[in-house]
């Protein structure tokens, strides 16, 4: 049973631009595609994760594409693969700039045709584990009626996705709204370990103007078809495809330190120069593989093949989460994590295209073996939440309470004096 506190699909999957990496090509290989994350992660990424990523990445695509994922393609059926940022082969392959949308249209199908339940606007707010202190269910929130409910479970897979919605920094985010860390504070209060909780990825291109996109993704496959960062002296003061911490921070360095960036309504930025993409690919490149970022920018009468537009970093993954280990289960057992909620996988920073494929090779990882776990687990009889009363009793002896709900299901934009 898959619940869910928004709407199946509604998840930063959804606004997954770009594309999703995997070696599958002559001049390529799962060790070159570790070398280049380990590497983009500042070597900090956990060795048997990021091994099971890229050894994996070939038959997940595959995977994808049998199930129908409309991958770009050439008039033969090779798959059209470009680079990244910190990328040393050509191993993205995209639907357009729909890839994560195209993905999620195609694995919201496959659920639906298999009759898998789904309980849509339903959060869960907290784990149940059973007399031996393995995880056995959770307990449920009607998020309209706020009704709580039990759902008894062998094997519990915790999938909620990232944090952008708390705003870190005070940044703007390209997150989905439900993007809250509540799977960080399920998973943490029930004893599972955190690791590389203080690292966030900030993309470097997220739209500064106009207003009514502040904070939008602007995909890096942009800067792969040529487009340059530009300051305010018409100057190129970087390579636009480095890792995405190196930048950012180059960006935020120009605008601040160097006073060099264009000044916005929201603070200041640099130019993309998009009509570089069309000068050195040829006229209608744009319309072909980034469609859907000519129609973002279109509505607002800017065409993004003929002008440049203003870009900041925007609030945009996790990189730390729940600790697993590479059958996908967390130090509670029975208790699986997947996706942008587990730390480790990508280190200190993630590469471009890594993401798609984590939720992919860590998804199935951890339905794979959370079902063989379940065939040889007894149903849970004895329920207990005594794990919370514990939690409590530290957070007032350390004076770590702070009298907020947890977790914050959706994030509150009210109006403050």
């Amino acid at each position: 049973m898959i619940v869910t506190k928004l709407r199946i699909g509604d998840a930063n999957t959804m606004m997954a631009e770009g594309g999703i990496q995997a070696a599958d090509k002559p001049n390529d290989s799962p060790a070159i595609h570790y070398l280049d994350a380990f590497g983009g992660g500042h070597f900090a990424a956990k060795p048997e994760l990021l091994r099971k990523l890229v050894t994996n990445a070939p038959e997940a695509i595959q995977w994808l594409n049998k199930l129908g994922v409309e991958f770009d393609k050439e008039p033969d059926g090779t798959m059209i693969t470009t680079h990244g940022g910190g990328t040393s082969r050509k191993r993205m392959h995209a639907a357009k700039d729909y890839s994560g949308a195209e993905i999620m249209r195609t694995l919201r199908d496959e659920v639906l045709n298999r009759g898998i339940p789904v309980i849509d606007f339903t959060a869960a707010v907290e784990i149940i584990l059973d007399e031996n202190g393995r995880a056995s269910g959770a307990v449920l929130m009607n998020m309209e009626t706020k009704e709580l409910l039990v759902a008894r479970a062998k094997t519990v897979v915790i999938a909620t996705g990232g944090a952008g919605r708390l705003h870190y920094q005070g940044f703007p985010t390209s997150n989905h709204y439900g993007a809250t860390a509540d799977g960080l504070v399920l998973g943490y209060r029930v004893g599972a370990k955190l690791l590389y909780a203080d690292t966030l990825q900030y993309h470097p291109t997220g739209a500064a103007y106009p207003e009514q996109i502040f904070g939008a993704l602007v995909t890096e496959k942009v800067r792969s078809l040529g487009a340059k960062l530009v300051n305010i002296d018409g100057d190129v003061f970087m390579h636009p495809l480095e890792t995405r911490d190196v930048t950012a921070a180059s960006i935020i360095r120009e605008c601040s330190e160097r006073g060099k960036g264009i000044e916005t309504d929201q603070g200041t930025a640099v130019w993309l120069d998009t009509p570089m993409i069309e000068y050195k690919n040829g006229e209608g490149t744009i319309e072909k593989r980034i469609p859907a970022m000519m129609r973002m920018f279109g509505k607002y009468g800017i065409d993004i093949r003929k002008e440049p537009i203003l870009v900041y970093p925007t609030l945009h993954y996790q990189n730390g989460g729940l600790d697993i280990t590479d059958d996908g289960m967390t130090g509670v057992e029975n208790l699986y994590a997947a996706g942008e909620v587990v730390g480790g996988i990508h280190g200190r920073n993630r590469l471009m295209g890594n993401s798609l494929l984590d939720v992919i090779v860590f998804g199935r990882n951890a339905g794979i073996n959370a079902a063989a776990k379940a065939k040889e687990t007894a149903i849970p009889t004895s329920l207990t939440l005594k794990h919370i009363d514990t939690f409590n009793e530290e957070l007032e002896t350390t004076d770590s309470a702070s009298g907020k709900a947890s977790p914050m299901l959706l994030p509150s934009y009210a109006r403050r004096k």
